[in-house]
């Protein structure tokens, strides 16, 4: 049953990405070079809105906070990060994206899980090495949550508040960010001001 939901979820969650064009390496390209903003909108709105389900499920008990499980912080985060921004930016696939977009028929994207199962392997072979460099090692504290998840395995920064609370105030910010960014961005010097659209609004053309 676990594997039937696994399945389930994964090609529902495939067919989302696929659906507003994450799978696209021109939209995405188009996203971190600030040209068009829609995906990065879609983006920052639902990590905002699971933050406050989350949290939410948590504080109403419909979430255990014993299936949470927070990663360290350490270096090599913040290096892994770089480079995977990257190989994104280069080649407008993430590793997600890249199976959403082999199976929508991309060729161009079996050359880039290809690339990623090489780098994984050459990242085996050189663990030992990594781990003896210090890079792995945890920053602070190590495991640290923003809000508290009512877990004591994972201390809070936000101790003093609720994790509900912190989480509401982080999300609802974040889908107010995305709400507020235009859809796309004009290139300097053109004299027109960045699109924005709101629900109900419509666009008219004037005569001269």
């Amino acid at each position: 049953m676990q594997i039937f939901l696994a399945v389930l979820l994964g090609t529902l969650f495939g067919f989302v990405l696929h659906r507003i064009a994450a799978a696209s390496p021109q939209v995405i390209i188009d996203m971190l070079r600030l040209r068009d903003l829609r995906l990065m909108k879609t983006i920052i709105f639902a990590i905002g809105l699971a933050t406050c389900g989350l949290f939410v499920g948590l504080a109403t008990g419909l979430i255990d906070a014993a299936h949470l499980s927070v990663k360290a912080s350490y270096a090599g985060v913040i290096a892994g990060g770089g480079l995977l921004g990257l190989g994104w930016a280069i080649s407008g696939f993430c590793p997600g994206t890249s199976l959403v977009a082999a199976g929508a028929g991309r060729k161009d994207a079996l050359y880039f899980i290809g690339g990623g199962l090489v780098g994984a392997f050459c990242y085996m072979l050189a663990y030992p090495w990594f781990k003896q460099s210090g890079i792995l090692d945890p920053i602070s504290a190590g495991k640290v949550t923003v809000a508290a998840t009512g877990s004591e395995a994972y201390p809070a920064l936000a101790a003093g508040l609720p994790g509900w609370l912190t989480a509401l105030l982080i999300g609802v910010a974040l889908m107010v960010v995305a709400w507020r960014l235009p859809l796309k961005m004009q290139p300097p010097g053109s004299g027109h001001s960045p699109t924005r659209r709101h629900p109900g609004t419509r666009t008219a053309n004037t005569a001269g």
